[in-house]
């Protein structure tokens, strides 16, 4: 079986779990994201790795290398997926990191450091509402707290679903690992945009990494039945709420020249008739931006919207700040690494800040991280017409090879805090 063939098949593998009519589903902490990240441990298990579970359920495959107190140079992304998602959102990743691992036990290669494969836990936001869990706490970002604040829609608290998981939250400490623990960290990712596709390249390579703030804004107001309740007397949440929504809107436009970028993807109305005013509106907001001062001053419109409503129509608006995220400048070092590697499969790449968040800018407060794109069909992504070519996914894992034999095979060997 070639390089493409496998490839193929572990994507099938993987998306054979989760898939709906609808699209791909395995939340973060459920019973499809669990069985995925079984079958990882048994294919890594397969390539002759080493394979364990840390204690918030990231997966971590070691191949030794010939110096095992060396620190590791990690390859890794995630296998859960949105609502409905794609089939190649972070499990491109994860398998490319998987098929070089393949080839260098094909090439009879053995590394001076070791080489780790990393399935990281609950990436996606879309259950909890608070992204890249489990390389939040792997790099030691994670606390407790966050956990009891976060919920899903049915009330079960993050630190709930962990433990159901059999993950208690009393363990988090415990999956940190150490500045300087690791020689390197690289992930391969989907671009989940069109600059590949519109500049006709192949591979990118990300400068930084545009971290999102994501807030949870709540607009009470009265509930009232909607005939008999004029107009002028109305504290109609939703209509509030509709004001809010657009005045973020507004404001990301006018950061338009910083890149900075603002959804509200969530809005809930607690009445849910025709028949009634609604009372209350809660809505999650998601900012993304490489300036930490223009993210803020589209916080700042939302507060000063905010307070011009709860005077004009007696409401009572509350904001919560469910992550903020500082944006990640990558590894210059790293960044060459990965151009040379480029270069030696005559490859010309790109160079882009990624809009969306990965586990690679969490990677980055403890090791030198860098992160590679590869194309993404008419930049769809989060869609279960998400899609990018096979034979992208080995460009990018000969890119990946090259730049971990770079990386993994060295004079001077770094051993491990």
């Amino acid at each position: 079986m070639n390089s493409k063939e496998r490839i193929q098949e572990t994507l099938d593998t993987f998306n054979s779990i989760g898939e709906r009519p609808e699209g791909m589903q395995r939340l973060a902490y459920t019973m499809e994201e669990r069985q995925v990240h079984d079958m990882f441990a048994e294919l890594c298990a397969k390539a002759g790795m080493q394979v364990r579970v840390d204690e918030v359920g990231n997966v971590i495959a070691r191949k030794e290398g010939r110096i095992k107190e060396a620190s590791p140079v990690a390859i890794g992304s995630h296998l859960d997926t949105v609502y409905t998602g794609g089939k190649y959102d972070g499990t491109g990743g994860v398998v490319v990191g998987l098929e070089v691992v393949r080839r260098l036990n094909e090439k009879q290669v053995m590394t001076d450091h070791p080489i780790e494969l990393i399935a990281f836990v609950a990436e996606e936001s879309s259950r909890f509402g608070m992204s890249t869990i489990g390389s939040k706490a792997m790099a030691g970002l994670l606390s407790e707290d966050s956990t009891e604040k976060a919920k899903d829609k049915e009330g079960i608290s993050l630190k709930q679903a962990m433990e159901r998981a059999g993950f208690p939250g009393a363990d988090i400490a415990e999956a940190k690992r150490e500045e300087g623990a690791m020689q390197a960290f690289l992930e391969l990712h989907i671009e989940q945009g069109q600059e590949l596709e519109r500049t006709g390249k192949k591979v990118a390579i990300a400068t930084g990494v545009a971290a999102p703030t994501r807030l949870e804004v709540i607009v009470q107001g009265r509930s009232a039945h909607s005939g008999t309740t004029s107009m002028d007397i109305r504290k109609d949440a939703l209509s509030a709420a509709s004001r809010l929504v657009l005045k973020i809107e507004e404001a990301a436009k006018q950061e338009s020249s910083h890149k900075t970028v603002a959804t509200v993807g969530v809005l809930d109305v607690s009445s849910g008739a025709m028949n009634v005013v609604p009372g209350e509106v809660a809505f999650k907001v998601d900012i993304r931006g490489l300036d930490i001062a223009s993210k803020q001053r589209v916080i700042a419109a939302i507060e000063s919207e905010s307070s011009v409503l709860e005077s004009e129509k007696g409401m009572t608006i509350s904001m919560e700040v469910l992550s903020d995220e500082e944006p990640i400048l990558l590894d210059s070092e790293i960044q060459e690494v990965l151009k040379g590697a480029c270069a030696s499969v005559d490859i010309d790449p790109l160079y882009i800040p990624s809009g969306a968040g990965h586990d690679a800018m969490n990677m980055a407060k403890i090791c030198p991280t860098g992160l590679l794109f590869v194309p993404s069909r008419n930049g769809i992504s989060h869609n279960p017409e998400e899609f990018t070519p096979i034979e992208d996914f080995v460009t990018g894992a000969d890119v990946l090879e090259q730049a971990v034999m770079k990386l993994a095979v060295t004079k001077e060997v770094k051993v491990s805090k």
